[in-house]
């Protein structure tokens, strides 16, 4: 009898889960974009424009590389506010001015500021010790301010610094840079090709035998052959080390999208297929295909077990599923934050207390990814007709 009533238990537990986790995402379902994104860059605009704040020195404790990251994602969002909403783009830019000025600023400390301590334990194989992390995203964050509009003190600095980030490119074995010592990351190159084509845009420059050499390198020794993703990353030599992560592989198939689109397309469906989820309306995202496991790390952030579901890869699918015109899987993904991130509102606009700054931005910058993009191909279009 009792085992008869655990049974029946059991069964009618079951079937109550199976009716209500189909109703459960009508409970969370995300407010409308507009919404989202103008509470979120009013809690952005807030943070940039102060010189210091708490949620940015807890971030650079957890994590220095997250406190550039945050400021990349920012100034990205805040171009594409620019470019989409003309009538406001002084507004937009002043934060993304904001944000430059003092990343150029506290570059001033030396150029391992923003990496993590293991940056310091031995020399880069690089001539000038110098980090494509660091290197890459503020020429990436330069080349968008001015290909909305030209600011003139900041013409030179990001001339210097695509000649930098070029150099890093030009004299590593395939082409391919470091991010640490002996230890180059996709997830940073992509960002820094996207970058010279960002600002070739801008100047009229033409860094394509460059790209086109990085894109043969990467076809033949970054590719893992089992599943056809790109490593997250490799020596100095261009041997391999970790292979395939979500946390870099989203972004990178987006940085991509301006260096080889075909390419790009096919890294995101094969990301999709092997580590994008949607089940009752909610999306995330593992971390590793099925075959190729791995253990977190401070990059990939915690994993839930039995869905799988990695914070890392779930925050920058967000940018894959929007550069990528998947709304199915980003609107799961972001249905999920509301309800797992745990959304608060107040007078300084929307943040969700699970996360941080960074993931804020990288939320933001999803929400109105496109412009920037459409802008840049717009742009290269023209140079290439002169």
């Amino acid at each position: 009898m009792n085992a008869r009533r655990v049974v029946t238990a059991l069964l009618l537990f079951a079937l109550s889960t199976a009716l209500w986790l189909p109703c459960l995402q009508f409970v969370f379902r995300p407010p409308a974009r507009d919404a989202l994104v103008d509470g979120l860059a009013r809690r952005q605009r807030v943070l940039a424009m102060a010189d210091t704040s708490t949620e940015r020195t807890l971030l650079r404790r957890m994590n220095p590389e997250w406190d550039l990251m945050s400021r990349t994602f920012g100034v990205l969002a805040f171009t594409n506010l620019a470019l989409s909403q003309p009538q406001r783009r002084a507004e937009h830019l002043e934060v993304a001015d904001a944000l430059i000025s003092q990343t150029l600023r506290d570059e001033t400390h030396g150029h391992l500021f923003f990496l993590l301590p293991y940056g310091r334990r031995e020399p880069f194989h690089d001539a000038q010790q110098r980090s494509l992390f660091v290197d890459g995203e503020v020429a990436l964050m330069l080349a968008a301010r001015q290909a909305v509009e030209p600011r003139a003190d900041f013409v030179e600095p990001l001339r210097a610094r695509i000649d930098e980030v070029t150099r890093q490119l030009e004299t590593a074995p395939h082409h391919l840079a470091e991010s640490y010592p002996d230890e180059g990351w996709t997830f940073c190159n992509t960002i820094a090709l996207a970058a010279l084509r960002v600002s070739d845009g801008v100047d009229g420059r033409s860094h394509e035998p460059l790209i086109a050499r990085w894109m043969v390198s990467a076809r033949q020794l970054l590719v893992e052959p089992r599943s056809g993703l790109l490593r997250s990353s490799f020596r100095h030599d261009g041997s391999p080390l970790d292979g395939p992560e979500g946390s870099t592989l989203w972004l990178a198939a987006h940085m991509l999208q301006l260096v080889d689109e075909d390419f790009a397309k096919e890294q995101y469906q094969r990301a999709r297929k092997e580590l994008g989820h949607v089940a009752f309306g909610f999306g995330w995202a593992s971390e590793w295909p099925a075959s190729l496991r791995n253990v977190d790390d401070v990059d990939s952030g915690p994993t839930v077990p039995l869905v799988d579901a990695n914070a890392g890869s779930s925050g920058l699918a967000l940018v894959g599923a929007a550069a990528f015109d998947d709304e199915a899987f980003l609107e799961g993904l972001v249905t999920s934050l509301q309800f797992a991130a745990f959304p608060v509102k107040d007078d300084t606009g929307l943040r969700f207390s699970a996360g941080n700054q960074l993931a804020d931005a990288v939320l933001l910058y999803s929400l109105t990814e496109g412009p920037l993009w459409q802008h840049t191909r717009r742009s290269t279009l023209v140079s290439e007709a002169r």
